[in-house]
């Protein structure tokens, strides 16, 4: 049995054939993401009061693992969840789906995972998402992965719409997992003899043995010895480091050297009579200060691009709140950000960029946007760099989102570049909506200028897709790595 490391799987997996024809079959709970996304949903009901205590509690102590020794006990388990969503819309599990995915299940995503992910979409093999769980757990994850293909537990929907508590079919668990694989197989042309398949629970050993080229990831005791007698190699992922209260501790501090490095330098500037050089000062001295406190160190490709392309639009893809704090470090000043409304009352966040002159925009009115932006417009044109995350929002994976065009429209009217700043790994420090800051190296690429000023508005989509791709290739392929 071997002990690959995560980027040996990634080497395997490009060093693989190409093509539809190999299968990569992605076990969901435990293996693309830490825990169990039912948790989420069990979680969001007892909130909101629409579930039952007792029923929360045995699917909770289910969700654990250890009560799913048989597929029989997983039918029980998942009587337990879908009595649950007895009488609900279809529509309204989907829409709760994506919701829980965005703010709690996306940030739980293995970064090694979605690298596996992202290696197999690469060589253009035939991705599945296979998993036991429903497809309100499974699609919103598979979407954001960039993911076609799914399989998954079926609802039953009565005459009248609603989900009726039985699930509709077989469920993929166990041999039914494995069964449904060779199923999917066999209807897209899928060689499974030189497929990839990967899990972390017991029940899976018949869905692993369907492929030529099975993983045990994270797994638990008894696929671990299944893969030691069978030969299989098994890996664990490193998953998101524990919070004590050092964390805590440097947290606080971080926020403190970043108050009060800016409030400092802007003070200096002003005291020498300029407003423009005291907020330069004063974001690179709180960048530095912060960055100190909570122990993050940049490690920047192409950095030359900053200086050497300026005044610019300066794209970044957004995945916490420590992306504030290493675009401090890293543009060091001379930059007005852009960012949304929310920001503006924000009790941390708020007073700091209203002092750094930031257009907040309303993303529901794009009226109001359009006009937010042109400020920004200005600012360009008076030697002042823009910062803006063209996504809009947070990313829930390491995957950017989808980029919106007002960025771009900025850059055209102003006849500036735009300059895309690749963060590779801020959400492995801290997850999209943590508070504390873990110590660690984030890794930075600025790739090159592109020029917009030939742009065509009719052809713009197309343009702003093809930045979306230069993201998603530079995080695939980082530079230096391959």
């Amino acid at each position: 049995m071997s002990r690959p490391s995560p980027e040996s799987l990634v080497a395997d997996v490009r060093n693989s054939a190409e093509g539809p024809s190999i299968g990569a079959f992605f076990d969901f709970d435990g293996t693309v993401i830490a825990g169990y996304s039912v948790v989420a949903f069990m979680r969001h009901h007892v909130t909101h009061l629409d579930i039952d205590v007792p029923t929360t509690v045995r699917t909770l102590a289910a969700a654990g693992g250890q009560a799913l020794e048989t597929e029989e006990d997983f039918k029980k388990f998942l009587g337990i969840t879908l009595r649950t969503w007895v009488g609900r819309r279809p529509e309204e599990l989907e829409k709760l789906g994506r919701q829980l995915f965005r703010d709690e299940i996306g940030p739980s995503v293995y970064p090694e995972a979605w690298r596996l992910v992202r290696a197999h979409l690469d060589r253009g093999h035939t991705v599945v998402l296979a998993s036991s769980a429903t497809r309100f757990q499974v699609e919103p994850a598979a979407e954001a992965l960039g993911v076609d293909h799914t399989i998954y537990t079926a609802v039953e929907v009565g005459e009248d719409g609603r989900i009726t508590g039985r699930p509709d079919g077989r469920s993929p668990y166990g041999e039914g997992k494995a069964a449904a694989v060779k199923e999917f197989a066999a209807a897209h042309q899928v060689d499974l003899d030189h497929s990839f398949a990967y899990s972390n629970g017991n029940e899976d050993v018949p869905f692993l043995a369907t492929v030529g080229r099975p993983t045990a990831v994270n797994p638990s005791s008894g696929l671990r010895r299944a893969a030691a007698e069978r030969g299989w190699p098994t890996i664990d992922f490193a998953g998101r480091p524990w919070t004590g209260p050092v964390e805590v501790a440097r947290t606080v501090g971080t926020y403190a050297g970043m108050m009060g490095g800016f409030v400092t330098g802007l003070g200096l500037g002003l005291l020498g009579g300029s407003r423009r050089a005291g907020l330069n000062l004063g974001i690179g001295l709180g960048g530095d200060l912060s960055l100190l406190a909570s122990g993050v160190t940049l490690d920047v490709v192409g950095g030359h691009h900053i200086w050497e392309n300026q005044p610019a639009v300066f794209l970044f893809n957004h995945q916490s709140q420590l992306d504030v704090l290493v675009l401090g470090g890293l543009l060091r000043g001379n930059f007005a950000p852009v960012a949304k409304k929310e920001l503006a009352n924000n009790p941390m966040f708020g007073p700091l960029m209203r002092l750094l002159e930031t257009a907040f925009i309303d993303r529901a009115d794009n009226t109001q946007a359009r006009k937010a932006l042109e400020p920004a417009v200005e600012r360009l044109r008076s030697g002042v760099s823009v910062v803006i995350a063209p996504e809009g929002t947070r990313s829930a994976t390491p995957s950017p989102g989808r980029f919106k065009k007002g960025a771009f429209h900025l850059a055209m009217q102003a006849g500036v570049p735009v300059v895309p700043l690749v963060f590779r790994n801020t959400g492995e420090f801290m997850s999209r909506n943590a508070m504390v800051i873990h110590p660690g190296t984030v890794q930075v690429a600025v790739l090159p200028p592109i020029d917009v000023s030939t742009w065509d508005p009719a052809d713009l989509d197309e343009h702003v897709e093809g930045v979306r791709r230069q993201y998603l290739e530079t995080l695939a392929h980082w530079p230096g790595e391959d």
